[in-house]
């Protein structure tokens, strides 16, 4: 039942709306992610290049704001589901990978551009995302509570159970550490950070994301390019995969296509989130007001989180996989055995090590989601948004530690299903206001 409802949500209609939204921006903007390139580049990526740092007036800089994104979607995303991806869809997933970022891209400067447009003050905090700009913008206050009820679930599931549970899983793995452990750990670690409210959460984001994320690359470029023999092999594989596919083994032509596209987009969506919302929770917090830009920083955790990382995760694994499959393995063993295949033991500690410190990231970014929604929906019962907060953090917490104890087989399905029907309302948010965001694209 539950698994039927799962391929329900998460059906090509779903994959339809989030692409075509994305299209349609992608339209109204005359492809300014392609166009405006030097632009937003220049005010987001750009910026740090040249050394510029945002002061953040004792607030969120757009630097800690993007970071706090990057931890919400670097993850679990861009190791097993990129190697899933690749598994299942053939080397072609990766081309329709990149075509979903791309368009995903215009998504997220939408919903980041709302986000900042409607966000509202409630004592010493932003309240923002879909549920605020479906209520205060819309007027639809009952898609509002939808939208933040859903938006809950989904951070008490797949944000903090389901990555506390690969946290645990990865260290007794890879390192031997007990369940036990690790779920105190996890737990404890956790909860010193959020307990120091948005700063503290983007302040450890804006120092860890850069620091694990930098280490993950260069290890990643370290393999790719001591096979750069192979490279030129590669990418004729992946157009091969992805426009001119033998046929399957029952002799249906187009069979691998199909895969490749199917395998490729829903990824591509599971990594980088664009559509389902938080992206207009996280980008509210930013200090200041200009809501283009943090749409144009919106556009660049697209583009950095799916075009740059799942992209090396991708490469490392057809160049030493092959097609993207070896015998007996899947998911996070496929990249460890292909880390490996050059780095030796290093290359799978390497692999656990990024994966503990990616779910650890999203652990805390995603306690900042749900905390925003609980807020919400505390606020409509009267009580103080500080008591909300509390008993927010207890529930949070108690997710973390049975999260790494547990098996989360139905929890995984669920939070999937949470995931789909919390974009629904955005995605209607989305299109509603479809021209005010085409309006306001630079």
């Amino acid at each position: 039942m539950i698994h039927r409802l799962q391929e329900l949500v998460w059906g090509p209609w779903m994959l339809a709306a989030l692409l075509g939204m994305g299209i349609y921006f992608t339209a109204a903007g005359r492809c300014f992610q392609l166009r405006k390139f030097s632009l937003w580049w220049g005010e987001t990526g750009g910026s740090l290049w040249r050394g510029e740092r945002e002061k953040s007036g004792g607030g969120i800089t757009s630097f800690q704001t993007a970071c706090t994104a990057l931890a919400a979607t670097i993850g679990t995303g861009n190791i097993v589901g990129v190697a899933t991806a690749l598994t299942a869809g053939g080397p072609g997933a990766i081309f329709w990978m990149w075509i979903s970022a791309l368009i995903g891209m215009m998504t997220a400067y939408g919903e980041a551009y709302l986000g900042v447009r409607y966000r509202r003050r409630e004592g010493n905090m932003w309240i923002s995302g879909p549920m605020v700009y479906l209520e205060d913008r819309l007027k639809l206050p009952g898609m509002g509570l939808v939208y933040a009820f859903f938006c809950m679930m989904s951070s008490l599931g797949m944000g903090s159970m389901v990555q506390a549970n690969s946290v645990a899983e990865t260290a007794a793995y890879s390192f031997s550490v007990p369940p036990a452990a690790a779920a105190a750990a996890v737990t404890v670690l956790t909860g010193l950070v959020i307990a120091g409210g948005t700063k503290r959460i983007a302040a450890v984001s804006g120092k860890l994301m850069p620091a694990a994320s930098g280490i993950y690359i260069l290890f990643s470029l370290a393999v790719i390019l001591s096979w750069y023999d192979r490279l030129p092999g590669v990418f004729a594989a992946i157009l091969k995969s992805a426009f001119e596919p033998a046929a399957a083994a029952g002799g249906t032509a187009g069979y691998l296509v199909s895969r490749s596209l199917r395998y490729g987009v829903s990824r591509g969506v599971f990594s980088n989130e664009a559509g389902l919302g938080t992206l207009a929770i996280l980008h509210g917090a930013a200090d200041g007001g200009d809501a283009q830009k943090q749409g144009m920083w919106a556009m660049f955790e697209v583009f950095f989180d799916t075009i740059v990382i799942c992209s090396l995760t991708a490469l490392v694994i057809l160049l030493a996989a092959g097609g993207g499959q070896a015998p007996g393995v899947d998911g996070a063993a496929l990249t460890a055995y292909s880390f490996s295949a050059r780095l030796g033991k290093a290359g799978e500690y390497l692999v656990s090590a990024s994966m503990i410190v990616f779910a650890f990231a999203t652990l805390t970014a995603w306690f900042y989601m749900g905390r925003q929604a609980f807020s919400y929906l505390i606020l409509k019962t009267g009580l103080p948004v500080r008591t909300g907060n509390r008993l927010y953090m207890l529930f949070y917490l108690n997710a973390i530690f049975l999260g790494c104890l547990a098996k989360l087989d139905t929890v995984w399905q669920l939070s999937d299903i949470w995931n789909g029907l919390m974009a629904l309302p955005n995605l209607l948010a989305l299109f509603l206001l479809r021209r005010e965001v085409a309006k306001n694209i630079p």
